[in-house]
């Protein structure tokens, strides 16, 4: 079973795939000894995990992969259409389980940052940087996970 949560002292340059770019960032700077806050990065695979659990989502994105890059009113409605979707799709309670294990781990007192980190956000060829949701000051566990939900569906923004 893959880990859904990867706390920063776990995480490091070799977890890119399962955390992303500031996730693994943030694991090598905490490992070097710089002040970083504790935290945790929810991982590829809970993502994976969410998105599993709809029963429509093929179909949805490949309703989305026959558009025409240039149909730009049609691909906002096919995300909208999709992110309307997922925000009705249960967070799975392994999933759930482990994000509130990591709250409260790190501080059930805390306020996070929720954003995303994806796996290829600057690559020379292209950049993705900046274009899912970020919530800031994330108090309290349902709010938490309702942020990462969200963040989760603002990919198809």
């Amino acid at each position: 079973m893959e880990k859904y949560v990867l706390y920063f002292n776990e995480i490091d340059q070799f977890d890119l795939p399962d955390v992303g770019g500031k996730g693994a960032n943030l694991g090598e700077m905490t490992k070097a000894g710089f002040p970083v806050p504790q935290g945790f990065c929810i991982s590829t695979a809970a993502y994976r995990a969410f998105i599993q659990t709809s029963g429509i989502i093929d179909s949805l994105l490949d309703q989305l992969e026959q558009l025409k890059h240039d149909d730009l009113e049609r691909i906002r409605t096919a995300g909208k259409q999709i992110r309307e979707h997922l925000a009705q799709v249960p967070v799975p309670d392994e999933i759930k389980s482990a994000i509130l294990e990591g709250i409260d781990t790190t501080g059930k007192d805390k306020a996070y940052a929720v954003r995303s980190s994806a796996t290829a956000e600057d690559l020379p060829t292209a950049s993705f940087a900046g274009q899912q949701d970020t919530f800031l000051n994330v108090c309290g566990k349902e709010q938490l996970l309702d942020a990462v939900k969200q963040c989760w569906a603002s990919l198809f923004t």
